[in-house]
């Protein structure tokens, strides 16, 4: 069995982790932390857990962690990881979910404000579109870059773009645990709030990946919505061709490109949040726009999951040599 611990339990990613590696046949989650919780249940955070864990919270130091796993999930806050992951790595293999190690230094102290005092290199943890097998320490995306960049990749991937144009849709989870503003019931029951309109943070990550592709793309837009519901993202992304580019064409390209990821579904009806809540997949819906050379890629995900812990458990299946669907080979939960 693998040895789990979560580092930071207390949290949405960290109970999403929780649930998920329940249904994992192969590992063991032996340490959950958490200071505000140490001593307390898990279950006394996470509700829905009552009866799945027989473990509570602890607060050991980073040592211990490391010597009692085999891979650690770090979910803490932006700016925590750089301090912890070097005290795990060497004894056991590390998968981050916060933003820390998924830009170079330089890019994230200006994106985030925060110096960055960590330089190592991670693999960043897209599986659909970067191998992570061999890596101990993985930089998890973030749940607005997943979404964007596998709804741009074949194209991009072809050189085929000038523009490309990203609008986000998030449900409020994707704001954390801690009550603020956004998910404040009057605010948000019946509101769809644009914010960070030219600024957002994931802007970093999403032209980082697509200039993988092609240095030579244009312009990269994005906007981030928030939407009265609990999970999931919907992206649509705009995506404007050099050359027009025919339906059947297009989607020739995107099943060639996924033809062997099994969690990006291609769909013939558009997607939608329900058809992936809860689950790892990203459903994927295209429709091409011929007298304005555009194509447009409607991707659905939800935040929590292939948005942020289940894109984690599939990456360590990946990095353990599993099968990358274990555990995690489930539908969303519809309607």
């Amino acid at each position: 069995m693998i040895e789990v611990g979560i580092v930071g339990g207390s949290g949405y990613t960290g109970g999403e982790l929780l649930r998920l590696l329940s249904f994992h046949p192969e590992v063991e989650v032996v340490v959950v932390t958490s200071r505000r919780f140490s001593g307390k249940p898990v279950s006394s955070v996470h509700g829905h857990l009552e009866g799945i864990y027989d473990l509570s919270f602890e607060n050991p130091t980073l040592a211990e962690v490391g010597d009692r796993c085999d891979v650690v999930f770090t979910a803490v806050p932006h700016g925590s990881a750089m301090g912890i992951v070097p005290e795990l790595l060497g004894s056991a293999k590390v998968i981050d979910l916060s933003a820390d190690y998924r830009l170079p230094p330089r890019v994230f102290e200006a994106v985030y404000g925060l110096e960055h005092s960590d330089v190592r290199d991670a693999v960043y943890g897209l599986p659909e579109i970067h191998d992570v097998t061999g890596h101990d320490l993985v930089a998890n995306p973030g749940c607005y870059p997943t979404g964007a960049v596998l709804a741009a990749a074949p194209l991009v991937s072809e050189r085929l773009l000038s523009l490309a144009v990203f609008d986000s849709k998030s449900g409020i989870s994707g704001a954390g645990a801690g009550p603020s503003m956004v998910s404040h019931y009057p605010v948000m029951a019946e509101n769809v709030q644009p914010y960070k309109l030219t600024t957002h943070r994931h802007s970093a990550e999403i032209v980082q990946e697509l200039k993988r592709f092609d240095d030579d793309l244009l312009s990269i837009s994005f906007t981030p919505h928030v939407v009265p519901s609990v999970r999931g993202i919907l992206t649509t992304a705009h995506l404007f061709t050099i050359e027009s580019m025919d339906g059947e064409e297009t989607r020739k390209l995107y099943e060639k490109f996924y033809y062997d990821k099994p969690f990006v579904r291609l769909r013939k009806t558009i997607s939608s949040l329900p058809a992936v809540r809860g689950s790892n997949f990203c459903d994927i819906y295209i429709e091409t726009d011929d007298d304005n050379n555009r194509v447009v890629v409607i991707t659905a995900i939800d935040n929590l999951v292939k948005g942020a812990s289940g894109q984690a458990i599939q990456n360590m299946n990946i990095i353990f040599n599993l099968d990358e669907t274990t555990g995690l080979w489930q539908p969303g939960l519809a309607p």
